[in-house]
């Protein structure tokens, strides 16, 4: 477990967590709707989301993906930090995709977060490099993950179905050759 702040720490998922996180989804599904794929109703029960830890869980074992959550010292979960589609080989990345709880906004959890995963992915996966995308009119996102050091690459036309609809999205890289410092903090 590491510590984010004086409130909230960023650990692995683990077997248990689908309440938590079902918890946290249904608490923040406007706040996620229009930066998500739709969701059915079954997928904010409690025991959908165990059945997707377990389903994590394997991948991680498998070193597919791996899955963090943001743990407010109340126990709850306040977010999620993901490292999906790891690949080996010539590529040695992955893709990142993270959100915060709504009430949880501007504190800098993102960025700390983001750059805790990423020095993970350095550190202990030795990743090369770490792709994220965001929606065009993400520009909260994409303000974290320039903080964190990521560079616009280019931009994807109808990369993602979210909301229902094929989206463009900008596309953001991290090289993981050297160690990563700090987020910049917000002017």
């Amino acid at each position: 477990m590491l510590r984010l702040d004086a409130e909230h720490l960023l650990r692995p998922v683990r077997a248990g967590d689908g309440p938590g996180i079902a918890a946290a989804y249904r608490a923040n599904r406007a706040h996620l709707a229009p930066w998500e794929p739709e969701r059915d109703a079954a997928f904010f029960t409690d025991e959908w989301q165990e059945r997707h830890v377990a389903q994590c869980l394997a991948e991680a074992e498998a070193g597919r993906s791996l899955r963090f959550v943001v743990v407010g010292d109340d126990g709850s979960i306040r977010g999620r930090v993901n490292l999906n589609s790891i690949v080996r080989g010539a590529f040695w990345s992955a893709d990142l995709g993270y959100w915060i709880d709504a009430s949880r906004l501007r504190r800098g959890l993102a960025g700390r977060a983001v750059t805790l995963v990423a020095e993970h992915a350095r550190t202990e996966l030795h990743l090369h490099r770490l792709q994220a995308a965001t929606l065009l009119h993400n520009l909260a996102s994409q303000r974290v993950l320039a903080g964190c050091g990521f560079e616009r690459i280019g931009l994807a036309p109808k990369y993602l179905r979210i909301a229902g609809e094929w989206q463009d999205h900008l596309l953001f890289q991290l090289l993981l050759e050297e160690p990563l410092s700090a987020p910049r903090e917000r002017p």
